[in-house]
This record gives C-alpha cells, sequence and structure tokens, in this order.
C-alpha cells in the first residue's frame, strides 16, 4: 500500500499511480464484479439489527453481495428503470440499503432520501428527481418511515412503483412473532403499485445482467445537500467521482483484512463513498450496528463490545459519537482498532486528547462535502496529524484558497484566509446541481468548485477550515439553513428582525440560537418566541435552543444584519456559561477576529484557576481562545 504521510506522498502516488491511465472500473457494476472476482468468499457486509453484542447478524460475502446487486439490478429495469430513470431509497441502515445504493445506480441513477425530513420536503426531493420508483420500509413499530413514504409518494405523481423492505425479517422469537400484531396501521393510500422489495428480486436471476451495462461514466447518483429545513439542493455523481472515493480508500487507507465499523446513515456521502466505495475497492469488511446507527437503542452502551466482536480495525464516526462514546468505559478488548476516521463537522481539540487517552488510537479527521461526491482531504493515518487541520488535499484533489476581487478570482497567499475551492474527479464540472440555475457562479475558473467554505493552507500544505462564507449552521454533521428559522420568526407579528446562526455546543458543534428585534412598541418574551417558533419550524433540528430579544440587532451600513457581531456574543454567553458551571473563575472579555483562525475568545480569569481544567473545558468546543491581554 502507497505511504500517504505528506504532500510529497501525495505528489508521488499521482506519478506512480495516474489515476486517468491507470486500469480501472469504469461502471459501479465493474466495480462490483471486480470485487467479488479477488474477495468473492470473504465477509462484506454485516448488519445487526439490535445492539447485544451476541445479538444475531447476517453477513453478506462479496460474492453473495454481487449476487443481490444483480438481482435487484434486474428487478429495477423491469420496472421501467433506465439509465437516466431515478429510484429513490428512503431507509435507515440494514443490507437491503447498500444492496439498493448499489443496484440503483447499476439500472439507472440512485436517489438516498433522509428519512429524518418531513414528508412535504421528501416529496419535493422525489419530484426534483422525478423518481420512478421508491424503496422504502413496511410498517415498523418505533418507525414512522413509511408513513413518511405513502404521505410523500402522494405528492409525488412522478412515483410508478413503491418497494417494501420488511425489517421483521432480521429478528428472532419472540419478537419477530410479536412484531405484526403491533405493526401501525397501513399507511395513506397513493397512486403507486406496492410490493415486497425482497420477494420480487428473488424472482430475478443473480448471476448475470438481463440488460447490458452501462458503456461509460454517466451520471449515477443524486445526493441532495444535508439542509434539514427547506428544499435541498440535489449534486450530481457519475461512476468516475463515486469509484475514485473507493480507489483512495482502497489505495491509501484499507485492504480486504480491515473491518470497518459505520454507524453512520448510508444515505449521508460519508458512508456511502469514503466507506462502502472504499470498501469494495479493498475487498474490506463493513459492519452497521442497527438500523439507526449512533441512534440506535444500546448502540453507545455495547460500543466498545461490538468493536470487539467484530474485531474491528477502522472506526467511522463523527463529533458528536466520540463525545457520546467518551462518556463511557472502555469495557471491551479494543486492540483490534487501528484508527478512528471523523468527518462531517471540526473536531474539537479537547475531545481528540479524550479519546485518545481513552483508547489508545488516532483520530484523523478529513474534510469532504456532497457536491464534490465526499472525499477533499484527510490527516494522514502514518503521518504527521495538525489537529484542527482537515489535513491534505487527497491525490488527485487541487485544493486553492481564492478571493474574488472586482469579478476575479486572486490566489490568496500561504495562510491567507479565502474561500477554498476545489477539483478532482468528484467534482462535476458545470452541473453540479440538477436545477441549472443553482450552479450560477458555483465553479472558479468554470473548474473549481466554489465550496461556500473559508480556510487557509499552511507552509506543510495541511487545509484550514476558518468559517463559513455561505452562512449555514452545522449541527452534528446537518446543515441548517438560518434563513428559514428567521422567515419563520419573522412572520410572529411583533418581530421586525431576526438572525439565525450557530452557537458553540461542546455535543453538536453548533445548535441553532436567533436573535430578534422587535417592531417599536412591542412586547413578547422569549418563551412565547420559542412556542411559536416551535409551531413553525416543522424540523426539530432547526428549532432554536436559543432565543434573544435585543433592543437592536446589529447591522451593516445598508442595512442587513451583521451576523459576527452575533456570533461574537453567542461565544461569549456559551463560554461563559460553560466556565461558570465548572467552577472555573474566568469568563470571556472579548471575542476578537484573527485572519488565520476565525473568531478567537480572550479569555480572563477573576481568580486562581487550574490552567488543564480551563484548556479541558474550553476544548470541548471548536472555537479558539487566547489569554487577554
Amino acid at each position: 500500500m502507497p505511504t500517504f504521510a505528506s504532500i510529497a506522498d501525495r505528489d508521488a502516488v499521482e506519478a506512480e499511480m495516474p489515476w486517468e491511465a491507470r486500469e480501472r472500473a469504469t461502471t459501479m457494476y465493474d466495480f462490483l464484479s471486480r470485487a467479488k472476482a479477488a474477495h468473492g468468499a470473504r465477509p462484506a457486509l454485516s448488519f445487526q439489527i439490535t445492539s447485544g453484542p451476541k445479538d444475531r447478524a447476517e453477513t453478506l460475502t462479496w460474492a453473495q453481495l454481487h449476487a443481490r446487486v444483480t438481482q435487484v439490478a434486474n428487478l429495477l429495469r423491469k420496472l421501467g428503470v433506465g439509465e437516466t430513470d431515478t429510484v429513490a431509497y428512503l431507509l435507515p441502515n440494514c443490507l437491503e440499503t447498500a444492496v439498493t445504493l448499489l443496484a440503483g445506480s447499476v439500472a439507472g441513477i440512485v436517489n438516498p432520501v433522509n428519512p429524518l425530513l418531513e414528508a412535504e420536503q421528501i416529496a419535493a426531493i422525489l419530484r426534483e428527481t422525478k423518481t420512478k420508483v421508491l424503496v422504502t420500509l413496511k410498517s415498523f413499530p418505533k418507525s414512522d418511515i413509511a408513513q413518511k413514504a405513502a404521505e410523500a409518494v402522494k405528492h409525488a405523481p412522478n412515483v410508478q412503483t413503491v418497494l417494501e423492505i420488511d425489517l421483521n425479517r432480521y429478528l428472532s422469537p419472540p419478537k419477530s412473532l410479536i412484531v405484526p400484531f403491533i405493526r401501525p396501521k397501513t399507511p395513506l393510500k397513493h397512486h403507486a403499485d406496492v410490493f415486497n422489495f425482497n420477494t420480487e428480486a428473488a424472482k430475478m436471476p443473480g448471476d448475470k445482467l438481463m440488460f447490458a451495462d452501462s458503456a461509460g461514466d454517466r451520471v449515477a447518483a443524486y445526493f441532495h445537500t444535508g439542509g434539514t429545513t427547506g428544499m435541498p439542493k440535489v449534486a450530481q455523481h457519475k461512476y468516475s467521482g463515486m469509484i475514485y472515493n473507493g480507489w483512495l480508500g482502497g489505495k491509501l487507507l484499507f485492504d480486504e483484512s480491515d473491518v470497518m465499523i459505520c454507524p453512520l446513515p448510508l444515505f449521508h456521502v460519508f458512508a456511502a463513498y469514503p466507506i462502502l466505495m472504499s470498501a469494495i475497492d479493498a475487498g474490506a469488511h463493513v459492519v452497521l450496528p442497527t438500523p439507526a446507527g449512533y441512534r440506535g437503542e444500546g448502540v453507545f452502551d455495547n460500543f466498545w463490545k461490538l468493536v470487539e466482536r467484530w474485531q474491528v480495525t477502522f472506526l467511522i464516526t463523527v463529533p458528536t459519537a466520540i463525545a457520546a462514546l467518551m462518556q463511557r468505559k472502555v469495557d471491551a478488548d479494543i486492540s483490534s482498532l487501528r484508527t478512528a476516521i471523523s468527518g462531517s463537522a471540526p473536531l474539537p481539540v479537547e475531545l481528540y486528547n479524550r479519546f485518545k487517552e481513552a483508547t489508545g488510537v488516532e483520530i484523523c479527521e478529513g474534510y469532504g462535502l456532497t457536491e464534490a461526491t465526499c472525499l477533499v482531504a484527510v490527516n494522514p493515518v502514518d503521518g504527521h496529524k495538525k489537529v484542527g487541520s482537515v489535513g491534505i488535499p487527497l491525490p488527485y484533489t487541487h485544493v486553492r484558497i481564492l478571493r474574488k476581487t472586482n469579478g476575479a478570482f486572486i490566489e490568496c497567499d500561504v495562510d491567507e484566509v479565502g474561500e477554498i475551492c476545489v477539483a478532482n474527479p468528484g467534482v462535476f464540472e458545470g452541473s453540479t446541481y440538477t436545477e441549472a440555475d443553482k450552479n450560477h457562479d458555483l465553479f472558479a475558473e468554470d473548474r473549481f468548485l466554489r465550496t461556500g467554505d473559508l480556510g487557509r493552507i499552511d507552509p506543510d500544505g495541511y487545509l484550514w477550515i476558518t468559517g463559513r462564507a455561505k452562512d449555514l449552521i452545522i449541527r452534528g454533521g446537518h446543515n441548517i439553513d438560518p434563513a428559514e428559522i428567521e422567515e419563520a420568526l419573522l412572520i410572529h407579528p411583533a418581530v421586525a428582525f431576526a438572525g439565525a446562526i450557530g452557537q458553540p455546543d461542546s455535543f453538536a458543534g453548533e445548535l441553532p440560537c436567533v436573535y430578534v428585534e422587535l417592531i417599536a412598541g412591542a412586547t413578547v418574551s422569549s418563551e412565547e418566541l420559542a412556542a411559536h417558533a416551535k409551531r413553525h419550524i416543522h424540523e426539530r433540528a432547526a428549532i432554536p435552543k436559543h432565543i434573544e430579544v435585543m433592543d437592536e440587532l446589529p447591522k451593516t451600513a445598508v442595512g442587513k444584519i451583521f451576523k459576527p457581531d452575533l456570533r461574537k456574543r453567542a461565544i461569549t454567553r456559551v463560554l461563559d456559561a460553560a466556565l461558570a458551571e465548572a467552577g472555573i473563575p474566568a469568563h470571556v472579555v472579548s471575542v476578537v477576529e484573527d485572519k488565520k483562525r476565525g473568531l478567537v475568545a480572550q479569555i480572563a480569569t477573576t481568580g486562581t484557576v487550574d490552567d488543564d481544567a480551563l484548556k479541558h473545558k474550553l476544548g470541548e468546543f471548536t472555537v479558539a481562545w487566547d489569554w487577554a491581554k
């Protein structure tokens, strides 16, 4: 396996293994067929519906996975899905979810949809992508996915067929016998035909496709952006970008002996590409614990025992999950574990330190985005890690830090902050989104995707993210559009202005927070506004955790709300509260803008302070801090 520990190693990989010239898979079916040929009898995917370390699990070998994907691809083609038709899935994690992801991209264009969205948003995505077939759950206890799917299909007339997966097949008696009696009532009626996914797939041949595979590269997936409010934008992914993500993992990180535990959802690019596609390239084994992953009942409590059960070598995670794991004792033999890979949101330094101390395992932080078919940069597994950075741009990924001046893009100097712009095989130049107008001004020099993230590249080539130009709130890896929160508050008759931001949180990274200015003479309490917000914001993740009424919101010369001042205010409030709760006699005296680090909290003491305790507490947040001068 090539070494990837520095920029020089990255360049060497490019020289030794040319992406365009190498003999590589060109379609998803070709990609999967190569894994079957190389690793047929080895385990590919394992799933357990409950979290106990001795609970029943089901495993597919690479040969079995290939056969299942072939059957489902044949079924989808029989149902009228061609290469330009869309197969959506609204599913939690299970073996059928991975099969649908792969088979949908073989037969047509696969469209994973977040089941945490509201039915209205799901329907909008189904309409935007012109979904022909929807794969979802049969009604199941403690799940509202079937009900959401039925309601969404009612408002998506393009959906012709619904294929249902019954999770009851994974349960053993007595639970499997009880489910039919407590299963929620049949969802609302709609116009689409409904069939059992596994029953219909079993009728299809699994040894060969009943249709010709694609001739070459094409759009094979639609992934909606992570927005949990409003209508998410839909990004287009080609075979080349999907396979590129797998090629990176297979060549630089994993081999056939590795076991990855992935409690992240397969509707998200992190799990779908860097994990599943890398497993295909490497022949590695992916373990999916419970349908809800980290949200599953007992997953955190049993997690280390699951690592021992499956002899996990790579832990796939996000900062919120790491924070939860650090509240549990390491109560199992985890000596097989080599590395944890974290993404989706910034990793606080203190959380990194606590995890390494508790487990002896390094965390490698990475950076990717839906619009680039995920991977952009990663801290080298075997090289120097700069905690707080997102590491080195990966082979064949060209990252530039640009600023736009008088309509022209100017390259920033080393350590100068600008917009992160990316070109790599995962970037669909010119047509990232399905809606043409969403691609306007999305590219620099017609090639480099403007990510909307602000950052810098240091003298060693490491990428640092310092903020966001596009003003999103990132809660545990989910993107929330502040405009949706502001619009909900602005319909209250007493509210004149509203400014929503992400306030720091030691668990979720950020939580939505909103500041409001009332119309002249109006009075309303924060509690009343909170109740109003709860009624008018349909997505639970977007409901603000803090609402504050101000005499006047800070504004620019042209009357726009000046959000940096609101962020400073929120940082001060949150960090002061955390220090006070911990009994540390210190407080934030100011928050200043630093050209390299973004907003930095200036800390002063009011008594004798245990430096380690203060560093530990402030290290739980991703906010930079310094002692006040």
